[in-house]
């Protein structure tokens, strides 16, 4: 069933990315980013509440918050600079190095997390970056 839910994600940054791009278009991207993180918080948010799931908060620990807090801190970097990318250049071009976050998910997983490396994630690992750079050289962005 991950899967399933992995390529919906996959399906939805996708959206994103175009309704973003399109949505920057005569606007600030920062200005931008915060209108949607607004509406992140309101339907994240419904969702625990509609699920029953905010009891839970009183049961995380001092480290989970931790993790919490620097991935939220990550998660904030990364989408502001997307959407100045995107507000610069080609959505499509954007995108195509944006992904590989996937590269660097699996050296800190790896790393940290003590994952294995096979050599099908090797290939696919060298497979996204070279598909990076094939797409990033395809046609020239405005800088």
């Amino acid at each position: 069933m991950w899967i399933v839910f992995a390529l919906l994600a996959a399906l939805a940054a996708g959206a994103a990315v175009v309704l973003s791009k399109a949505g920057i278009k005569n606007m600030d991207s920062s200005l931008a980013f915060a209108v949607q993180s607004v509406l992140i918080l309101l339907i994240s948010w419904s969702v625990v509440l509609w699920q029953k799931q905010s009891a839970g908060l009183a049961d995380l620990d001092k480290r989970t918050w931790l993790f919490l807090i620097g991935a939220g801190i990550a998660t904030t970097l990364s989408s502001l600079l997307s959407f100045k990318a995107l507000k610069l250049g080609d959505a499509s071009l954007v995108t195509s190095l944006e992904r590989l976050s996937l590269v660097f998910a699996v050296g800190f997983a790896v790393y940290f997390l003590k994952e294995k490396l096979n050599w099908q994630v090797v290939v696919g690992i060298l497979l996204m970056i070279g598909g990076a750079v094939l797409i990033s050289y395809s046609q020239s962005s405005p800088e």
